[in-house]
């Protein structure tokens, strides 16, 4: 376990040239203030705090955009933040009980893996207030949260995926190869919301251009499909990646933070044509190791929705009401194409746009079992 404090800003990097605006359920994220703006009035000791879960703050995904929010709030707040990454599953209650005893009171969690202890640890200290990404904190089903001072921080992904699904349908359609494919790292519903809306996207393209894209790697029906068992970027997570690419597809989606890294790996060894979709944040941004492999991404706005939550508890303004990102309110949606833009088939981004506003007013209903409720 490491915990360190900063009060820097990180080095946030925008998603140029956005194609599809990124959006929630609730208040849309709020724009950070400008120079000229006062800074917000902190509550006298406010404190706030943040876990990894075992992916780390380098992961280049959502524990990386986490930090990020959380930075960026810290400096328009003029306070510090104290940051511990968790190594492996077991630092998880540990590493919760020690930010308590550094005197936290804004306690951010990463990630579906930590809801267990994140709950046990709220239920603990009810006057201290607790966020968790990517988990609604309800281990009862019963529609509420298990602790009244947790904020669940979600993001109906599959919204943005399917218009991602749509994408690469159209591309590989586009180079006549008519194959893509997902693998994701672990079987839950962060990760599986991404491979269902992807999937339909696909059928979706299948349905209006009479075109027969197949995909592998995920059947949305029966919700199997491949998993590497976690979210590292290891032998498996290649093996993996290099199944799906053994189908003979040209755009692949890895699920699972770092298990990108795999993915790239398997594409080079394998000498392959294919194409990488980022999730989380724009991959081709953060990474720009694998900038030439990565057609877009597929984001959630976990920065924003962190730095939002943080204010709000600075200023004591902590409401504790779930915050749902969609392409409505801009907490998800899909990155810029880079330099593959000028390559895009005729007409996709016309038709990504319509199909965006078609969601959002209700005209096109997609859908994930893994869909937070709203």
């Amino acid at each position: 376990m490491t915990i360190s404090r900063t009060k820097k800003l990180a080095g946030v990097v925008a998603a140029a040239g956005l194609l599809v605006a990124l959006a929630g359920c609730g208040a849309a994220p709020e724009t950070a203030p400008t120079s000229e703006e006062t800074t917000p009035e902190v509550v006298e000791g406010f404190q706030p705090c943040l876990v990894s879960d075992d992916g780390g703050f380098n992961d280049k995904s959502f524990n990386q955009s986490a930090l990020t929010g959380m930075e960026t709030a810290a400096e328009e707040l003029g306070v510090e933040v104290i940051e511990v990454e968790s190594s492996s599953a077991n630092d998880y209650a540990p590493n919760l009980e020690n930010l308590v005893a550094e005197g936290c009171t804004f306690i951010v969690a990463v990630g579906f893996k930590l809801s267990a202890d994140t709950i046990a640890s709220a239920t603990a200290n009810p006057d201290i207030d607790y966020a968790i990404i990517d988990d609604s904190a309800d281990a009862d089903f019963n529609g509420e949260s298990d602790a009244p001072n947790i904020k669940p921080l979600l993001f109906d992904t599959v919204q943005a995926a399917y218009l991602g699904g749509y994408a690469a349908a159209a591309w590989s359609d586009a180079a006549g190869v008519n194959k893509v494919g997902t693998f994701g790292g672990i079987q839950i519903p962060p990760v599986t919301i991404f491979m269902d809306g992807f999937v339909d996207g696909v059928a979706k393209f299948n349905e209006d251009k009479s075109a027969d894209v197949q995909t592998f790697g995920w059947d949305v029906e029966a919700q199997e499909g491949s998993f590497t068992g976690g979210f590292a970027a290891n032998d498996t997570a290649k093996q993996t990646a290099q199944g799906i690419l053994d189908q003979g597809v040209d755009v692949v989606l890895p699920v699972g933070g770092p298990i990108y890294q795999s993915a790239a790996a398997a594409i080079d060894d394998a000498g392959s044509d294919a194409l990488l979709i980022g999730v989380d944040s724009d991959l081709a941004a953060v990474d720009p190791s694998v900038a030439d492999l990565v057609l877009f991404s597929i984001m959630k706005r976990i920065d924003v929705a962190v730095h939002d939550a943080t204010v709000q508890a600075a200023t004591g303004d902590f409401d504790v009401t779930p915050y749902v990102g969609t392409l409505e309110n801009e907490g998800v949606g899909l990155s810029g194409f880079g330099a593959f833009e000028a390559e895009l088939p005729e007409g996709l981004a016309d038709e990504l746009a319509a199909l965006q506003e078609a969601i959002i007013s209700g005209e096109l209903e997609v859908t994930s079992p893994s869909s937070p409720a709203q």
